[in-house]
């Protein structure tokens, strides 16, 4: 059938409009197309030249700058110091024999040290970093990088590594950080991939490994391209992490260096605390360590050295150290008596030089005797035979629980590892713990501090401050996180009647101030900064034996609390001298010095002393390890 003009007219329409449409889109596409490779040959040719080839975009993280740790008057006590080192991933190390034997020709990379690179690469990821020198010298590193066309695989590294200015004197308040290692992953729910990054440090102890969390900060990213020979070609983008938050702690480093130095040459512990804030000042145990050693990973025969020295210089004796707390004691029980109304303060118990209890006989240190005394002078003259009386009259419970009262058996919340509870025994715990009954013996033995009573140095700080303040004295360590103060914990009354109190505060200042007190030869001579103390002496043996004819690790504890000045207290101290003797002969003079130097703010003049004690006291100070000699001998404070 023939079409007629009219329909064929609207067929070549319909046919040119297709056309149309159809040209127009196949021009549009291959316009955006040409834009495109335009794009992608000109704008962008160098990216996808260097990305040719098998280069590679590679992702790594930044580690960031560990938080510093400061002092309360913002001396550092942990830093970060440069580094320079060279690491190699295994998926990079395909030449790594030939990288090996270069490396030996230029920074004399030992055979032990190749052994050990290819022992971790076979260990580790593939994208995992292995460090194949550490803390070079800036030749050796300059040496590597420049010849890293030579060494492909290679990645010159500067980093950062922690750094302990003080050496040994904050070995066990700060700690120390060391590299991480399969424990420490073991412990943890989730691992941050920045514990696998290589050389990376984490807190091990002290305020290290207790605040590690505020302190390693987060990491950054590194977005860099790879030759196929490992080679990093550039940086593609950068963003920093943010660093680890800064510390700062209640301790003062002049104090603290003094402490460390008067304690040298001892297995001692002690502590100085501000009696109204709780603030540790102060926290000594010696002999300590360098931690310095531990962040690099200390060797075997150097740790060995730590765990076999009797001494233990490798805990903290001031938190971790519960010792009997002998007559230092004797404060608690005579408030547990006070507080029951079985004694008054004037009441006299006659002391013969001994007590007998159920067929046995309970010496006084003094074996003829103190005749009659009262609460003061049982204090003064640390008559045993006074508070076996007040033992039986009051009985243990009461005696517990003041105890508790004035901060003993308690584990504080600080930042430090292992903080020991000590020990207030009643007889609920006897009878948990050792399946008997109490008997009036262990109460007689509790009241004198021995026994099962065990207190820290740091507990025994604790109850000075709060027998010298009435009120609930809380211990802090650190006072600022990140600028932002920390609170201070505490301060409520404890409920002791004041009169009660004073009048076992009115008995330490005659411990240290009447010619007839145990402490009195290590009194100070200023009236305005005059202390009132406690000696102790606790028994690690039953044998009535001379400590000068046993070794040494049999004899008897050494102990000495105070507060000071007795008028207006500021600062409370305990000192602990394991197998030192009497307490009077080995604590109390440490004591003294640590408390007017902490009142003086540095080395304490000499006219603090009686007069007769000066010029030994002068010699005492010039033999102190104390980081200036020159400034010991004159007087002055450390730089």
């Amino acid at each position: 059938m023939k079409r007629s003009p009219a329909d064929t007219a609207a067929s070549a329409r319909k046919i040119t409009r297709r056309a149309l449409f159809l040209g127009g889109s196949q021009a549009a596409f291959m316009g955006v197309l040409g834009l495109r490779m335009r794009y992608m040959q000109v704008e962008k040719a160098d990216q996808f030249r260097l990305l040719a080839e098998e280069n590679r975009v590679k992702i790594r993280l930044l580690p960031p700058a560990r938080g510093l740790i400061y002092d309360r008057n913002g001396k550092v006590l942990a830093e970060n110091e440069q580094t320079f080192r060279i690491v190699i991933r295994k998926e990079d190390a395909a030449q790594l024999d030939e990288v090996l034997v270069q490396l030996e020709k230029l920074i004399g990379l030992s055979q032990d040290e190749q052994d050990r690179v290819r022992r971790e690469l076979r260990n580790a990821g593939p994208s995992v970093p292995v460090t194949i020198a550490d803390r070079l010298t800036w030749e050796a590193f300059s040496a590597a990088a420049a010849n890293g066309p030579a060494l492909p695989g290679v990645t010159p590294e500067v980093g950062l590594s922690r750094h302990y200015p003080f050496s040994t004197d904050f070995a066990h308040l700060v700690g120390y950080v060391g590299p991480v290692s399969d424990y420490d992953l073991s412990k943890m729910d989730v691992i941050d991939p920045l514990y696998r990054t290589p050389n990376f440090q984490i807190g091990k102890s002290g305020v290290e490994a207790r605040l590690e969390q505020d302190l390693k900060g987060h990491a950054g990213t590194l977005r860099v391209e790879q030759n196929v020979h490992g080679r990093i070609i550039r940086e593609l983008d950068r963003r920093e992490g943010d660093p680890g938050t800064n510390i700062q702690m209640t301790v003062n480093s002049d104090l603290q260096h003094f402490v460390q130095a008067r304690l040298s040459g001892e297995s001692a512990a002690a502590v100085v605390m501000d009696v109204e804030t709780g603030d540790v000042l102060a926290s000594g145990s010696t002999p300590a360590f360098d931690p310095n050693l531990f962040v690099r990973g200390i060797s075997v025969s150097n740790y060995n050295a730590l765990l076999e020295n009797k001494f233990r210089p490798l805990p903290s004796k001031s938190v971790q150290g519960a010792y009997p707390p002998g007559s230092t004691f004797k404060m608690v029980t005579a408030l547990a008596a006070l507080e029951a109304g079985v004694v008054s303060t004037d009441e006299t118990v006659r002391c013969v030089g001994h007590t007998e209890v159920g067929g046995r006989r309970f010496h006084c240190w003094k074996r003829s005797g103190h005749g009659n005394i009262n609460l003061s002078n049982s204090l003064r003259h640390s008559c045993d035979v006074y508070y076996y009386e007040m033992a039986q009259r009051t009985g243990i419970e009461r005696i517990a629980e003041m105890g508790r009262r004035l901060g003993l058996g308690e584990a504080y919340d600080l930042p430090l590892p292992g903080v020991n509870s000590g020990l207030m025994p009643d007889k609920s715990w006897k009878l948990a713990k050792r399946g008997a009954d109490w008997v009036v013996g262990d109460s007689l033995n509790a009241s004198i501090g021995q026994g099962f009573v065990l207190a820290t140095p740091l507990q025994l700080a604790v109850m000075s401050a709060r027998l010298a303040t009435g009120r609930e004295i809380v211990p802090r360590l650190v006072k600022s996180v990140d600028s932002e103060e920390q609170p201070i914990r505490g301060g409520a009354p404890l409920g002791i009647n004041e009169n009660m109190l004073r009048a076992v505060r009115q008995g330490m200042f005659e411990v240290s101030n009447s010619p007839r007190g145990t402490a009195y030869a290590s009194r100070i001579a200023e009236a305005s900064m005059r202390m009132a103390g406690k000696t102790g002496t606790s028994q690690v043996r039953n044998a009535v034996v001379d400590n000068k004819e046993v070794p040494w690790e049999q004899r008897d504890h050494a102990l000495f609390v105070a507060f000071a000045p007795f008028d207006a207290p500021k600062y409370a101290v305990s000192v602990v001298v394991e197998h030192g003797g009497g307490g009077s002969a080995a604590a109390a003079p440490v004591a003294r010095d640590l408390m007017l130097f902490a009142l003086h703010g540095k080395l304490p003049p000499l006219d603090s002393y009686p007069s007769g004690q000066r010029e030994r006291i002068r010699e005492l100070f010039e033999s102190l390890p104390l980081q200036n000699p020159d400034d010991a001998a004159s007087g002055s404070s450390r730089a």
